[in-house]
């Protein structure tokens, strides 16, 4: 398969695959740092425009970086923060604009710019290990034209992301060992020759790994593998490709097939607080993982049906909640309304992931 099975930044070696859970604004919903630590969790995903609105990122500069804000030291991915503010503009398109100079919206009744200098200027105040370029992405049903124009102003915004992160490291006189990592985002919607485009003049420029951009959904909401393979195949073998926003476990393992290595999503832990809970079906250690569809199924812990069963969410699960408590309690918790409810249900799902990605790490996929 040619997959890369660990990777050094900023001292500390990454193992792959690896599934980082959102932390978009220095937090894990529901859960401490300590907690994930505990779940096997080894990097988590932050986001650098909600992070500069909710905090603002002088605080953070003050006390060092996001880890020692939140007193977490492993991996921490900063997304650029384009997505959010865009998803805004194309829902209400009187928020702002997208131009070649950059995203400009409104704050607070005044007009603002968001460039890729200022992305990588903000990564940079955060800290972050790896740093994402800012990309333009198009809605899914976007035309050619559209797709045609994304491609174009990603190349050139990451050309930009590219100059500004090594003044970044000139000015701040950052060694080589200790120089976070700037990813580019292929886009190109579902045409393959954009996509092709996209990421032949991205490799000229030079990376330390690359990401799937753009929608990983067809319209009827299911994974469109074709173009998600298609793009893994197009970046270098010898460096992380990063699924941006990938995905359920089925997903996930899908898109470690085609080559993909770093994953995020919200999932787990928005599933969790909406009473979803993840089970896998059968033994983990006697299940070939790669070959296995529909490997795992949903428990709805607010059914009737678990007020008086004694049995952990999982059997073979070793996370906290299943080693200590029930399904009963895990329901009473909920129809309660106590709190306590969230932070137990979400390391359950958070330690799923973990378990899902410590089997594809044991595998022999050479």
């Amino acid at each position: 398969m040619g997959i890369m099975k660990s990777f050094m930044v900023k001292g500390l070696e990454v193992q792959l695959p690896i599934f980082c859970p959102d932390a978009t604004k220095g937090v894990v919903k529901g859960v401490g740092f300590d907690d994930l630590e505990k779940a096997g969790v080894k990097g988590v995903v932050v986001n650098t425009y909600h992070l500069a609105n909710s905090l603002g990122l002088s605080l953070v500069k003050v006390v060092g970086g996001i880890k020692k804000f939140v007193n977490w030291y492993g991996l921490v991915i900063s997304d650029s923060g384009g997505f959010q503010i865009m998803s805004l503009i194309q829902e209400k398109n009187l928020f702002g604009k997208i131009t070649e100079r950059g995203i400009h919206f409104k704050k607070n009744g005044k007009t603002e710019i968001f460039t890729p200098e200022k992305s990588i200027q903000m990564q940079f105040a955060l800290g972050a290990d790896i740093m994402i370029c800012l990309d333009d992405f198009t809605a899914v049903d976007a035309g050619k034209n559209e797709i045609e124009k994304s491609v174009e102003q990603t190349v050139s915004w990451a050309k930009r992301c590219k100059e500004e992160f090594l003044q970044q490291i000139k000015l701040r006189k950052i060694s080589e060992k200790d120089k976070p990592k700037l990813f580019a985002v292929i886009q190109g919607g579902e045409s393959k020759k954009l996509r092709a485009r996209c990421a032949k003049e991205l490799i000229a420029i030079s990376f330390d790994g690359f990401g799937f951009g753009g929608w990983p959904l067809k319209k009827d909401g299911s994974l469109n593998k074709e173009i998600l393979k298609f793009t893994a195949d197009l970046m270098p073998n010898d460096l992380p490709k990063y699924a941006l926003g990938v995905g359920n476990p089925q997903a996930v393992v899908n898109c470690f097939r085609f080559g993909y290595t770093i994953f995020d999503c919200v999932l787990p832990t928005r599933d969790a607080r909406h009473k979803r809970l993840y089970v896998f079906k059968e033994d983990l250690d006697k299940t070939d993982i790669l070959s296995a569809q529909n490997f795992y199924e949903y428990l709805y812990i607010e059914d009737e049906k678990y007020r008086r069963d004694f049995r952990p969410i999982e059997q073979g699960c070793d996370c906290l909640t299943c080693r200590t408590y029930s399904r009963a309690f895990i329901h009473h918790l909920l129809r309660v309304e106590d709190p306590s409810y969230f932070r137990l249900a979400t390391i359950h799902n958070v330690r799923f992931y973990m378990r899902l990605t410590e089997k594809l790490k044991s595998m022999n996929y050479e």
